[in-house]
C-alpha cells in the first residue's frame, strides 16, 4: 500500500508518500481500498503539530475517505468484501488502505461517486450538527455564513438553503460569492470591501442574523457577532483564519444571545449511532441531487502538499480531493 505520511511536524511541504505492508482486519474492523480522501482544513494543523490529537510520527493525515470494503474481520456483519463505503477518522485517510471500525463506516449509494463521497462526510456532518444540533435552525430564519466558499462554508450554505433558511453568504471576493449563490445563498457579503456588520444590518432591516456560523474566527468574529439577532446563536466552528478571537461578552449580554460551540468530532465519538444515521440522511440528500457537494480539484497523492497550500492560501472554493 502506499501512504502520504508526516516525517516531522514542519507543515505540509514535509509529506512524502512512502511504500507500507498491506493492511489485515483484526476482530469487529474492516480494511477499505481508498478510491478517494477528502481534503480539510485540520489536515494542516494536524501536519503542524497544532490540531487537537497530536499522532504519534510518522503518520498519515487525513480524516475522509470513500472506497471499496476489502476485508472484513471477525464479528463483524453490516459490512462484506465489495460494499461501496465512505467513512471519517482522525487521522490516516491519505493512504491507498485504512483499517477502519465497522461502525465508522458508511454505506455509498451507488449514484454517489467516490470523490463526491469523499468531499461529504466531515464538512456536512460537522454542519449538520451545527446548524440542526446546536442551532436549532429554523425555517424561515436568516442564516449568515462566514468563509462561505469554503469547505465546511459552501456545506452550511447548502444546508442552511435546504433546511429553508435565508442564507447570506460572507466571503472575500465577487467570485466566491457567486459560488455561493449557485449553491444557495440568497445574499451575499464581500468582506474585504465592505464593512460586515453594516451590511448584516442592512440586509436584515436592522434585526440581524439569527443564526451566525463561523469557521473563521479572527477578526470578522466579533462584527459577527454585533450583527446577531436578538437571542440568536453563534456557532464557533473553527478558526481557519488562524486567530482566536476575544469576544466581548456584554454583546452576548445586550442581545440576549448564545455563544455555541461545535465540535463535531467528540460529538461523534460520544453518540455514534446518532451520527451514522445523521450521514445516511446526508447521503440520501446527495443521491437525490437535493446536495450537491463541490470539488474545486481532484489531484494525485504525490499532490498532497500542493492541496494543504492551497487550502491555507484560501484558493478553494469547495473541496479538493486526492486519489492514489
Amino acid at each position: 500500500m502506499r501512504a502520504v505520511r508526516v516525517h516531522e511536524l514542519t507543515g505540509p511541504g514535509a509529506l512524502r508518500v512512502d511504500e507500507l505492508p498491506d493492511l489485515e482486519a483484526a476482530p469487529g474492523q474492516v480494511v477499505v481500498d481508498v478510491k478517494a480522501a477528502g481534503v480539510n482544513f485540520p489536515d494542516i494543523l494536524i501536519t503542524q503539530g497544532k490540531y487537537q490529537f497530536k499522532p504519534t510520527l510518522p503518520f498519515s493525515p487525513g480524516g475522509e475517505i470513500a472506497g471499496v470494503v476489502r476485508a472484513v474481520g471477525a464479528g463483524v456483519g453490516s459490512l462484506k468484501v465489495g460494499d461501496r463505503v465512505a467513512a471519517t477518522m482522525l487521522y490516516g485517510g491519505y493512504a491507498s488502505q485504512v483499517l477502519l471500525p465497522e461502525l465508522a463506516c458508511v454505506k455509498l449509494p451507488e449514484a454517489v461517486s467516490f470523490e463526491v463521497g469523499a468531499a461529504t462526510l466531515l464538512t456536512y456532518l460537522t454542519t449538520y450538527h451545527a446548524l440542526v444540533d446546536r442551532a436549532a435552525l429554523h425555517a424561515n430564519e436568516t442564516l449568515l455564513v462566514l468563509g462561505a466558499a469554503g469547505g465546511v462554508g459552501i456545506a452550511a450554505v447548502e444546508l442552511g438553503a435546504l433546511l429553508g433558511a435565508r442564507v447570506i453568504a460572507a466571503a472575500s471576493s465577487a467570485e466566491k460569492l457567486a459560488f455561493c449563490r449557485e449553491h444557495g445563498a440568497a445574499e451575499g457579503i464581500d468582506y474585504a470591501s465592505e464593512d460586515l456588520k453594516e451590511r448584516v444590518k442592512a440586509l436584515t432591516s436592522g434585526n440581524g442574523c439569527d443564526v451566525i456560523y463561523d469557521p473563521v474566527g479572527g477578526s470578522l468574529a466579533e462584527a459577527a457577532l454585533r450583527g446577531t439577532a436578538w437571542q440568536g446563536r453563534y456557532l464557533v466552528v473553527g478558526f481557519a483564519s488562524g486567530e482566536i478571537p476575544k469576544i466581548p461578552l456584554n454583546l452576548v449580554l445586550l442581545k440576549g444571545c448564545q455563544v455555541v460551540g461545535v465540535f463535531w468530532g467528540s460529538f461523534a465519538m460520544r453518540e455514534p449511532a446518532k451520527n451514522r444515521a445523521h450521514a445516511d440522511a446526508l447521503f440520501a440528500w446527495v443521491a437525490e441531487g437535493k446536495l450537491r457537494p463541490a470539488i474545486d480539484v481532484t489531484l494525485p497523492f504525490e499532490k498532497a502538499a500542493d492541496a494543504l497550500q492551497r487550502i491555507e492560501k484560501r484558493q478553494v472554493k469547495g473541496k479538493i480531493v486526492l486519489v492514489p
